[in-house]
């Protein structure tokens, strides 16, 4: 029962990641950025552990106090959500 939403989580965080390591290059670059909005549905949809990764590699939208406390919040609601899966 857990193996698909590992899978999910895999996947998404696979998105997740590149969309971070994108939106650095992006950045650098002065291109089209993707807004914090989607970089956080895309974290609220199982993809934080990429999240977390780029926001390490990259050094990426961590000096963004607001949007590190949304992120924080995210994670938390994605622990509480896989914590009530697991014992239904």
């Amino acid at each position: 029962m857990m193996k698909p939403l590992l899978a999910i989580y895999l996947s998404m965080s696979i998105v997740c990641f590149a969309a971070y390591g994108l939106d650095k290059f992006a950045a650098k670059a002065g291109l089209w950025r993707i807004p914090e909005a989607t970089m956080h549905l895309l974290e609220l949809l199982c993809g934080w552990p990429g999240a977390l990764l780029g926001q390490r590699l990259f050094c990426h939208k961590r000096a963004k106090r607001e949007y590190m406390w949304t992120f924080r919040g995210i994670v938390i609601a994605n622990i509480i959500f896989v914590a009530c899966f697991a014992f239904l």
